[in-house]
């Protein structure tokens, strides 16, 4: 047959969800911004974008496991680019986090006008909330390695739990995330904000 497929890679058919999704990230963006400055209309257009980016990952996510359990197109091949693919990912975070951390200590080792932490900056019990957020990441990684395991032994129950677990912890760490909201913009908190974006973009690319 002319139209059969005489090599292993997948070429995948043209997908509305790339341009949809990130449609609907520069809409949840906007919105929090609106929100963030108390306009009228923020906050709705915010939940929107956030709806739309849950669709979006619904059925994205639907179309990878029919093209891989019923469509047969992650052969052995596909699927070592796959894994090359979350090698390349987790390198791109260890990048991230050195930079990052680079210029926390930048800042700390060197400080301008000699002073560390900058003035104004009113530094919190490294006990308190920091170690809360410290322990949340940590059982959610534990949570989604069980989740993993499970998987393995085809427990579909543990599966669902351990994957679930971390859901409802990544909400949990969303409202600490909230209270360090208060923190007055500056290099110092600034840094924190940023690496604490990395740590939940590192979180979820992990499941």
């Amino acid at each position: 047959m002319s139209g059969e497929q005489k090599h292993p890679y997948h070429l995948v058919e043209p997908s509305p969800w790339p341009a949809l999704g990130a449609m609907a990230a520069l809409t949840m963006a906007i919105g929090g911004v609106l929100f963030m400055h108390e306009h009228a209309y923020g906050v709705y257009a915010m939940l929107f974008g956030l709806f739309m980016v849950i669709v979006t990952m619904f059925y994205w996510w639907r179309d990878v496991v029919r093209e891989a359990e019923y469509q047969g197109h992650h052969t052995p091949i596909v699927q070592i680019g796959m894994r090359y693919g979350m090698m390349l990912f987790i390198t791109s975070e260890v990048m991230f986090f050195v930079a990052f951390f680079w210029a926390f200590f930048d800042r700390a080792l060197f400080p301008v006008g000699g002073i560390w932490p900058p003035e104004g900056i009113h530094t919190f019990d490294p006990l308190d909330l920091p170690l809360i957020n410290t322990m949340i990441l940590l059982l959610s990684g534990c949570s989604v390695t069980w989740a993993h395991h499970a998987l393995l032994h085809d427990n579909r129950r543990d599966f669902m739990t351990g994957l679930l677990s971390p859901l409802a912890l990544g909400l949990y760490l969303r409202r600490c995330r909230l209270m360090n909201i208060t923190m007055r913009i500056s290099p110092l908190p600034m840094v924190f904000i940023l690496l604490f974006s990395l740590w939940r973009r590192a979180f979820m690319g992990s499941m």
